[in-house]
């Protein structure tokens, strides 16, 4: 009887003695396994970003993690400054790394015709003399302002008015057509005719309308203006204010 219960006891014994012994090597094992392995920042695509897009726009449509080294694709962003400037060269998936090979120069994108119009908007083409599209220097993937100048009557008043005003702001080029030309308006046939740009524009209804009523009743003018350019100042301006 006493050796059967010194014989139990010593079996409790060994158990609790093997599950601490256990325990503790497992522990050890999680541990050099992790002291092996280096944790890298990366950025992960959480909500699908279009082809075409902005690095400085895509804020809200990613998030930082810290992953293993061993589970970072090659070329991996650790740091959103690196992409200044530049805009996705395909449509990037949620669970995706950001990696700069995805990642070009807008006229690269421009270049293969492949700026899309955004959600929500539209496409218009108004041809334009060439010196009223920067000389010609615009080219698909810029954005520009816009100024329409026209003749008409202010409110109130039967008197026609000549004024001009920059109506957009930042209005982005899906494509540019240019080498056309077309014969100079007006009685005078001898004039040479006039090289004429075809510029496609993304905008929304309201302001395609604008746009097709400043080609059909005015005159157009575009300028190259960049995304740190200023929007402040404009105003209607006429001959009172030229000439103030």
């Amino acid at each position: 009887m006493k050796t059967r219960l010194i014989g139990a006891i010593l079996a409790i014994v060994l158990a609790i003695v093997g599950t601490v012994v256990l325990t503790g090597y497992v522990r050890g094992a999680d541990a050099r396994a992790a002291d092996g392995v280096a944790f890298v920042s990366v950025y992960v695509v959480s909500r699908e970003i279009p082809a075409g897009a902005a690095a400085g726009e895509i804020g809200s449509s990613i998030e930082a993690k810290q992953i293993p080294a061993i589970a970072a694709v090659p070329g991996h962003i650790t740091r959103l400054s690196a992409l200044r400037g530049k805009v996705a060269d395909t449509a990037l998936k949620p669970g995706e790394q950001l990696i700069t090979s995805r990642w070009v120069d807008p006229a690269a994108l421009a270049a293969r015709g492949d700026v899309t119009v955004p959600d929500g908007m539209q496409a218009v083409t108004i041809a334009l003399p060439v010196q009223q599209v920067v000389g010609g220097a615009v080219t698909a993937g810029d954005t520009v302002g816009v100024i329409i100048a026209a003749t008409t009557k202010a409110a109130g008043s039967l008197e026609d008015s000549r004024i001009a005003r920059q109506v957009f702001h930042k209005v982005l080029v899906t494509a540019v057509q240019q080498g056309s030309t077309t014969a100079a308006k007006g009685a005078d046939k001898s004039t040479e005719p006039v090289s004429v740009v075809m510029v496609t524009l993304a905008r929304t209804t309201p302001d395609i309308e604008k746009l097709v009523w400043g080609q059909e009743f005015g005159t157009v003018w575009l300028t190259i203006e960049p995304k740190a350019a200023s929007e402040t100042g404009s105003s209607v301006v006429d001959g009172s204010v030229v000439f103030q």
